[in-house]
């Protein structure tokens, strides 16, 4: 609407066939060195193909993720890999159009691409492995975007945001992001929470006096957990007498939840809460530590001390 605004504009005052002309020799002026000749309009012809090749990627992604992919049985990371796979493809598409309209012989193309794999070869060699790896994350559908993982001895946990060509961006639960490298998540393991579902289970461990009847206990754990809807019936909730410890009798109550690894530290918390209150009210106590104190000889300064404080009222 603007272009057809200002040719009409210029038609009107009569300026349209001058302006035509001085845009054709502005574009039609040459540029380059030597043999090498490139005109500010082969320039453009390069910019617009490879922006229109852009754009046609984003419209295709736009309708598969909008239109197509709600109606389809697609399983989750699927969508992501095709609507990638797509927008590598039509995206060096364009580039190689661009460079035809830039005026390159696409016979030499392959000459081209020859050159660039030798120099990938000799210094792009991390590139292309994280790549790879990209492209196998995609195809394999081990990670999924939405996914989350945690990669053991490097502290990184959270959700995956995106697979890119190179690296792979995980949001941690503090709200930093993590870029990874593809080629990490391929060659070392990792945890995904949510590859097959959502399940994960909670576990709070529960110490009572010696003395109390471990059935009653027991009994008391698992129905905490029973009153808890966000828990499931099935798995059912467990709990163990796991032995005598230095100062208690130990336990631990184990129960699953649906809700995803994200809400267990606050489910857990709640858990635990209950666990606590339920132990108050049926008046069964948590001991602490206690240690017996033997001593083989005393001197007599502190033997003297330690009379002198009994006799005191």
């Amino acid at each position: 609407a603007t272009l057809g605004w200002i040719a009409r504009t210029l038609d009107h005052v009569g300026l349209f066939q001058p302006a035509m002309g001085l845009a054709q020799a502005v574009l039609g002026a040459k540029l380059g060195r030597g043999s090498i000749q490139i005109t500010l309009g082969d320039l453009a012809e390069f910019v617009l193909t490879v922006w229109l090749a852009y754009l046609v990627s984003a419209f295709v992604r736009f309708v598969l993720r909008e239109d197509v992919y709600p109606h389809t049985r697609l399983t989750r990371g699927i969508s992501y890999a095709i609507s990638s796979l797509l927008n590598y493809v039509i995206v060096a598409l364009g580039f190689v159009l661009a460079l035809g309209a830039l005026g390159l012989d696409l016979s030499k193309v392959t000459i081209l691409a020859g050159a660039f794999g030798v120099g990938i070869g000799l210094g792009l060699q991390d590139l292309v492995k994280n790549f790879a790896a990209g492209l196998t994350l995609l195809l394999e559908r081990r990670v999924h975007p939405g996914d989350v993982v945690q990669i053991p001895g490097q502290e990184i946990f959270g959700r995956v945001v995106s697979i890119g060509m190179r690296a792979t961006v995980v949001r941690g639960w503090n709200g930093s992001e993590f870029v990874v490298p593809n080629a990490d998540l391929i060659a070392s393991t990792i945890t995904n929470w949510t590859l097959s579902d959502r399940l994960c289970r909670l576990e709070v461990p529960v110490g009572v006096a010696y003395g109390t009847d471990p059935e009653r206990v027991l009994a008391l754990l698992v129905g905490v957990a029973r009153g808890d809807a966000r828990l499931l019936v099935d798995p059912a909730p467990q709990a163990i007498f796991k032995g005598f410890g230095e100062s208690s009798l130990d336990f631990v109550l184990r129960a699953w939840t649906d809700k995803g690894v994200e809400e267990k530290i606050g489910m857990t918390s709640d858990l635990a809460l209950a666990v606590h209150r339920a132990l108050g009210d049926a008046e069964i106590a948590i001991p602490f530590p206690q240690r017996d104190l033997h001593l083989a000889s005393v001197a007599p300064e502190a033997r003297a001390a330690l009379a002198g404080q009994e006799e005191k009222p």
